[in-house]
């Protein structure tokens, strides 16, 4: 086997490369007698023009064809993480797909997809968009667009994206198998703008205790947010859950308003300082929607940028009880800047910090590489098992209003830790996911068995569905078709998780995540936990 290539030496490869083209270069010129382009060199040059002249010295003499477009931005790229792991340079060509998350919304034809073996599968059709207009229907699959085969040609996520998005009014005509149907339904779909929802669910977890999970801070959250609070308020809520587990963040005045929410007026939500910014402070601007409700905030080790100032301002203005693992620790601010040719650069030009002081950005001097490996590190260093692990020089202690203690370092640790369960984690079970067959097969199964499912409804799933023995022998019979070979101990190890995971997985592909996050939360410690502390919340009172 192929000696796996130092990761430190990938990243380090193309700076490397410049300097022995540049090293080349010169050589050259000494040996070749060029003394007229040697000038280059040999006089002063100013920073800011240093590079044009060699990007385009390079074009001009290197020995083999250069792609200069392609070398510059490569290079402003490399020179932008090498200020800090955050700072970005966008080409023009992905700066639509890179906006569009945050921007609440794109255009097309309105559908939710998994790739099942090399085959598009629609796992749910977005309510009122242009596929449910025309009739398409939750597992069928996708065979044929615009006349081309769709299916059995090693197609990835980002084909089927790129070929069914498109602007708005234009047309795409796709060719769908439907179960019991022998021939292709072929239909014609107007694409038109579709929502991107930020929030997965809300819904009641007992007749207190609502929760929302949120997925993102884009700009529909703010009113998705507050649409969610109203509905859960009429449903009798008193305590909120708001979870913020793996969301890596977005737009920050979104986050600020949805903080608002929390806290009184006056009170401080964040505060930026940069080397040529003044500090800025941001506070509360009057008695929000939910500044008397008890609130408990889920984080864990990819909760980032904004989700940290959220749950940094709850915390230290004693708001309500952060539950869950210590948050990534993303706390630089970034300007973005258009450029001429559409492209853009995200430029860090300051950091955040929480209401008590702390700098929410963890440390990142070594390199690029290690920064991004920083969380295999808590990992291997035991912070995501124990919170004891986990050191803080007294440096790095602030208080609350209240005298609460809270920890700065990076990331906002959680008042009440839970650690990562790895009880029912097998090499066995990450098999399994990794090859995304547990989906596969709870898809297969819906698409058998989705009438029954369907006329049966969700509270009635909930109640009487289970994985059971059978389906749980079906499921290894499935893997070990699909390479995975059979291993009846871990299998046994890893059964708690997988009956519910399968349950939950079917759920969502008849419901979507209405059915789906109900079900595994019922098995989520972090949540469990979290529901433990608001019925002590309502007792207390």
């Amino acid at each position: 086997m192929a000696k796996k290539p130092n990761k430190t030496y990938l990243i380090l490869l193309p700076v490397v490369f410049a300097l022995l083209v540049c090293m080349g270069i010169l050589i050259g010129m000494r040996l070749g007698g060029n003394n007229s382009d040697l000038s280059l060199f040999q006089h002063h040059i100013n920073p800011s023009d240093k590079f044009g002249q060699v990007i385009s010295y390079i074009d001009k003499e290197y020995v083999d064809t250069v792609n200069k477009e392609e070398l510059v931005e490569e290079t402003i790229s490399e020179m932008l993480h090498r200020l800090d792991p955050h700072s970005n340079y966008i080409p023009a060509r992905d700066f639509d797909e890179v906006t569009q998350s945050l921007e609440g919304n794109f255009e097309g034809i309105g559908i939710e997809f998994n790739v099942v073996r090399d085959t598009v599968r629609v796992v749910s059709v977005i309510a009122g968009g242009p596929s449910q207009k025309v009739g398409i229907l939750p597992g069928d699959q996708i065979i044929k667009v615009d006349g081309k085969n769709f299916a059995g040609v090693k197609i990835k996520n980002k084909d089927v994206t790129s070929a069914l998005r498109g602007k708005k009014g234009t047309r795409v005509n796709v060719g769908v198998k439907r179960a019991g149907k022998s021939k292709l339904l072929d239909f014609i779909i107007t694409r038109d703008e579709i929502p991107f929802y930020s929030i997965d669910i809300s819904y009641m977890v007992n007749d207190k205790v609502g929760y929302i999970k949120l997925n993102r801070f884009a700009e529909t959250s703010y009113e998705e947010f507050m649409d969610a609070v109203n509905k859960l308020k009429g449903q009798g809520m008193k305590t909120l859950m708001f979870d913020l587990r793996d969301n890596g963040g977005g737009l920050l005045d979104i986050a600020i308003a949805i903080c608002d929410e929390f806290l009184d007026e006056k009170q401080m939500i964040v505060f930026t300082k940069g080397r040529t910014q003044k500090k800025e402070i941001t506070n509360g601007t009057s008695g929000g929607s939910l500044s008397t409700m008890d609130v408990i905030i889920l984080i864990d080790e990819n909760s980032a940028s904004a989700s940290e100032i959220v749950a940094g301002a709850i915390q230290d203005n004693d708001r309500g009880i952060i539950v869950g693992r210590r948050s990534f620790g993303k706390g630089l601010v970034q300007r973005q800047t258009e450029l001429s040719d559409g492209s853009a650069i995200r430029l860090t030009t300051a950091r955040y910090y929480t209401p008590t002081g702390r700098c929410i950005q963890k440390p990142y001097g070594n390199s690029y590489e290690a920064y991004l490996d920083e969380e295999y590190q808590r990992f291997s260093n035991g912070e995501l098992l124990s919170a004891d692990s986990i050191k803080f020089p007294d440096s790095l202690k602030f208080t609350t209003p209240k005298g609460k203690v809270v920890y700065g370092g990076g990331g906002i640790m959680p008042d009440i830790f839970v650690p990562l369960d790895t009880s029912t984690r097998t090499d066995y079970l990450n098999d399994l996911f990794y090859k995304g067959l547990i989906n596969q097969f709870a898809f297969d199964y819906t698409d058998k068995n989705r009438k029954k499912l369907e006329e049966g409804g969700i509270e009635k799933f909930k109640m009487e569905f289970m994985a059971g023995p059978d389906m749980l022998h079906a499921l290894s019979d499935y893997a070990a078709k699909n390479g995975i070979p059979k291993n009846d101990a871990q299998m046994k190890r890893s059964e708690p998780l997988l009956r519910i995971y399968i349950k939950a997985s079917i759920a969502r592909n008849v419901w979507g995540s209405d059915g789906f996050y109900p079900i595994f939360n019922s098995y989520d410690k972090a949540f469990l936990k979290a529901l433990e502390l608001t019925e002590k919340m309502v007792s207390g009172k």
